[in-house]
């Protein structure tokens, strides 16, 4: 599998920015699901996967990488 250039030459700071935003992806989609989740018609039809902790966890990585990220981006 061939990479595009932008991913084999980009930096350790673009790289960690890249999962930074796959990450807070992941969390926004975990908010909706919990968000549809809470209005749902019938109550009994619970699901099985915790939307909350996966949105905590995923937020909290992403906005960790991310604040990583930026620090390599404006470091000289």
């Amino acid at each position: 599998m061939h990479w595009p250039a932008f991913i084999t030459f980009a930096s350790d700071a673009t790289l960690v920015g890249l999962w930074a935003g796959g990450f807070l992806l992941l969390a926004v989609l975990a908010l909706l699901a919990d968000w549809r989740r809470s209005r749902r018609k019938n109550i009994d039809r619970v699901g099985c996967l915790p939307w909350t902790p996966i949105f905590l966890a995923a937020a909290f990585i992403g906005s960790g990488l991310l604040m990583v990220a930026v620090k390599g981006w404006l470091a000289p």
